[in-house]
């Protein structure tokens, strides 16, 4: 990996318009901070293979329309690609939240989510040929640092636990797929939304397998199911669809690993809905929450 005091790659103070930069930062952190507490609602009802499920088939229904009104702007020819984006960025993810979602608190979750910029970092600068600053490897690790408050503040006794390994295996694949994505997938001068459609065009049908395969229908049935059907669904339509569409956005306008640091905010998010539902929050959580911020801004400053 190398390092050097100058930056190719672009960054937010560098961008025409930073402010559009920083806004959809914003939402993207309130969606996915928004997605923890979602699927541990929906986990009130449906198991971890369904809620992952129902949300990739959630995404797949809301973009199936607009793909077949533009399936002659498909590159077919590049459905491998589009495949291996879908099953690292959203499928297996998909499945690893909700099962983490299980025994982890979706503060710790949240927080945890954090380390994808590191992930990002180091598997673009060994794998992928990116230069990097001084700057940008300091603040990424001091964005980690604060996550890494974050998941003491929420850890009982700080005894660790074993389901936060399926969060960092996720985060992992976010930081492949990031990678991907920015130097394959961006430079087919395609629409953020056509993308995005194509990218849930083929996983969808997996995802309606597993979900079937099960006892959903039955599930489905139960009188309590309602609240988090839809709330499984509100994490596809919002929390995958909508989100990766603007995600992707901010990818094609800036780099990946300055697009991954969105993820430094989603813990803020993540704990305060924590704190709605009941979890309580410590002064670690504060420290935390600061240091993350200055992470973000170390990380895109120019």
């Amino acid at each position: 990996m190398e390092t050097k005091t100058t930056v190719n790659q672009p960054v937010i103070s560098k961008l025409q318009n930073p402010a559009f930069a920083w806004g959809l930062m914003a939402l993207l952190a309130t969606i996915w901070g928004s997605s923890f507490i979602l699927v541990k609602k929906s986990l009130s009802v449906f198991d971890a293979s369904q809620v992952g499920s129902l949300r990739i088939v959630a995404a797949f229904c809301f973009f199936l329309p607009f793909f077949l009104i533009n399936i002659k702007k498909i590159p077919f020819q590049k459905s491998h690609l589009f495949l291996i984006v879908g099953c690292l960025g959203n499928l297996f993810p998909a499945y690893l939240f909700s099962l983490a979602g299980s025994k982890l608190d979706s503060g710790v979750s949240g927080a945890l989510n954090s380390t994808t910029p590191l992930f990002t970092l180091i598997i673009g600068g060994f794998f992928f040929g990116s230069i990097i600053t001084k700057r940008q490897i300091f603040g990424i690790i001091l964005g980690f640092i604060g996550a890494l408050l974050l998941i003491l503040a929420g850890a009982k006794g700080l005894q660790f636990n074993n389901y936060a390994f399926y969060v960092i295996t996720a985060t992992v694949l976010y930081g492949i797929n990031l990678n991907i994505t920015k130097k394959y997938i961006t430079g087919l001068n395609l629409s953020p939304f056509l993308i995005t459609s194509f990218i849930f065009m083929t996983i969808g049908p997996v995802a309606l397998v597993v979900l079937f395969s099960g006892d959903f229908i039955d599930k489905v049935q139960l009188p309590e199911a309602k609240m988090p059907l839809f709330y499984s669904i509100l994490l596809g339509v919002l929390g995958s669809a909508v989100a990766m569409v603007l995600f992707n956005k901010l990818i094609q306008a800036t780099s990946a690993v300055l697009a991954s640091s969105v993820t430094y905010l989603i813990p803020i998010v993540a704990i305060l809905w924590g704190i709605l539902d009941g979890e309580a929050i410590q002064i670690q959580h504060f420290i935390g929450m600061g240091i993350i911020l200055v992470g973000v801004y170390l990380v895109n400053k120019s």
